[in-house]
């Protein structure tokens, strides 16, 4: 299925090919002045230069001949060179009918076939998650619906951080206490004994208690440096109780992902990628990219061209123990062989943009990765407060992530005190459900690479560029087509400039689609959900719907109707938002 603008470039290819011109010049775009057309052609400056004629004589020419075709109600030259199309309401109709009848809005499968990973939530192990885990989840998850819609097998891995230092510290902070615990003797057998009761509000306060002493107390250091080396040499104890803290971390972090709406098709952690270590060594070694620099090995990663300083990939250290980036080539080198994948995408915190170009360059120098593999670092910026920095608790800490959740459903919940719900429940469901919406666009209309201001009265506001308000915009037409029982079957026609919009809008589904997935964008899709809620509310006020006298006008607003809820539905849940049916 052709695109408007793509039917609408050949008809104008055409025109260009009939005049003696090359067809490439009939390449159309949407106006830049919607209030003199709806589409324009610009090519006639580049078509002047090779007929050495004047790009306005070349205009005339095509909008003459394009004239006569009958989707054009207006083709019109303009000084110096332009051609401004406008296409009959007619043609719009049929267009907008068989795209609600494609079933997608026409959204190209261009990844049809295709594995992606995406690489989003960046959770840690015996850790609660908090504020700064909220960009990467949220936009991760937005990520790979994007790319699911657009027809790739996109695959969600939260890789989480789970085999070093850190898990040391709470296996010797849970031994210090409790030594008398029987996983921490040598006779402990896993198949037969278990690990004793540890709970999350156990993790969640030994970690920062731990990672502090090991600051103060060298001792400790040590014992948590042999904690987390037994754990990586897999000593049965050790690594019973390692499993342990693994089960309660993980189910602890599936709840609240999972308040979230950010769900995970794989659940590996850095130990997954522990066992294609020696490996991915064996390969650097074989190719002759490793080499030993001052007792550690690394890997030259820098190219002629570079304009700033491009260290070395450490890839072992001088203690013979690996870092970040040896798990994260071992887990590329996992991914290539599990899924051969056409692309990883990572969304992790801008400030660690120059780790990703390390270890993307290491992976293609190795070639552990299919050359055409698309790597990419979508390198998040932060959520800020009203001063402009980090957002924080009211005592300076890091808030966690269920603290700033309960925190604005507790606001909606307030807002929506006066109105009618059956019950508190179902006013607590939607509240829950205004509130993630509210979190949510509140990150994503804005560019992920941009820090933003996270202001709570702003994002819960049922008016502006809001998740609130584009609920609010849907509960409007469940409240419209519930009054009205029926819907029509089709669009018929066109009779206000507000029902034209909405139909273009609908009409560039495909080419917003496509800008999303190439810019690894979600707030372009957030952008245009918004102004076609604005588009609907313009359509609302300006014109007659179930009160509509004309039975054919009636029938075919609500099928506009049902077609934008359709639409709106669409975009929010690429998004991650629920939709709730009132408010």
């Amino acid at each position: 299925m052709l695109t408007v603008i793509e039917n609408i470039s050949e008809k104008i290819a055409d025109v260009f090919e009939s005049l003696g011109y090359k067809r490439e010049y009939g390449a159309v775009s949407v106006s830049a002045r919607p209030d003199l057309c709806q589409f324009q052609c610009n090519s006639c400056f580049a078509a002047a230069k090779e007929a050495r004629k004047a790009p306005f004589d070349i205009a005339a020419e095509v909008a003459e001949a394009a004239s006569k075709q009958e989707i054009f109600t207006k083709v019109e030259a303009v000084r110096p060179g332009f051609v401004n199309i406008t296409v009959t309401d007619e043609y719009l109709v049929s267009c907008v009918n068989e795209l609600i009848s494609n079933g997608n809005f026409g959204i190209k499968q261009v990844g049809a076939g295709k594995n992606l990973i995406v690489d989003y939530g960046g959770a840690n192990v015996a850790k609660p998650l908090h504020i700064g885990h909220l960009r990467p989840a949220i936009l991760g998850e937005a990520l790979k619906r994007m790319a699911r819609i657009c027809g790739y097998n996109a695959i969600g891995d939260v890789h989480m951080g789970d085999w070093g230092m850190p898990l040391g510290l709470v296996i010797a902070e849970l031994y210090v206490r409790h030594p008398e615990w029987k996983c921490f003797c040598d006779e402990f057998d896993p198949a037969v004994d278990k690990v004793e009761g540890i709970t999350v509000d156990d993790l969640n306060e030994i970690y920062p208690f731990a990672s502090k002493k090991s600051k103060e107390d060298e001792e400790f250091k040590e014992l948590a440096h042999k904690m987390t080396c037994d754990l990586q040499d897999r000593k049965p104890n050790i690594f019973a109780v390692w499993q342990e803290i693994m089960r309660i971390s993980v189910a602890d972090l599936k709840k609240n992902y999972g308040k979230l709406g950010v769900s995970f098709e794989l659940w590996y952690g850095e130990s997954d990628s522990d066992k294609y270590i020696p490996e991915l060594l064996e390969i650097l070694d074989n190719k002759g990219l490793s080499r030993v620099d001052d007792g550690a090995l690394v890997v030259d990663v820098a190219d002629d061209d570079d304009k700033s300083p491009m260290p070395p990939v450490i890839v072992k250290k001088s203690d013979g123990s690996s870092n970040y980036a040896t798990t994260d080539l071992a887990t590329i080198l996992q991914r290539e062989q599990d899924y051969a994948p056409a692309a990883i995408w990572y969304v992790v915190d801008k400030r660690q943009a120059l780790h990703f170009k390390q270890v993307f360059r290491a992976a293609k120098k190795s070639e552990i990765v299919n050359a055409d593999c698309d790597m990419y670092h979508l390198g998040n910026g932060t959520m800020n407060g009203s001063d402009g920095k980090p957002f924080k608790t009211r005592d300076g800490g890091v808030m966690r992530l269920e603290e700033l959740l309960n925190s604005v459903v507790s606001a909606v919940m307030e807002k929506l005190s006066e109105n009618a719900y059956a019950s508190e429940e179902e006013k607590l469901d939607a509240a829950n459900k205004i509130a993630m919406a509210a979190i949510k666009f509140g990150d994503m209309i804005n560019q992920p690479t941009k820090d933003y201001v996270f202001d709570i009265d702003k994002f819960i506001s049922f008016e502006g560029k809001t998740g609130s308000y584009l609920l609010y915009t849907v509960t409007r037409i469940n409240s419209i087509m519930r009054k009205a029982g029926e819907c029509g079957e089709k669009i018929s026609g066109i009779w206000s400039d507000a029902e034209r919009d909405i139909i273009i809008r609908m009409l560039l589904t495909c080419d917003v689609f496509q800008r999303a997935i190439n810019e690894k964008a979600p707030n372009v899709i957030a952008e245009n959900a918004y102004f076609a809620a604005c588009d609907f509310s313009r359509f609302y006020h300006d014109c007659r719907i179930i009160d509509e006298a004309d039975e054919n006008k009636k029938s075919s607003r609500l099928a506009l109707c049902k077609a934008v809820n359709d639409y709106l539905k669409m975009q929010l849940n690429v998004l991650g938002i629920e939709t709730v049916e009132k408010m």
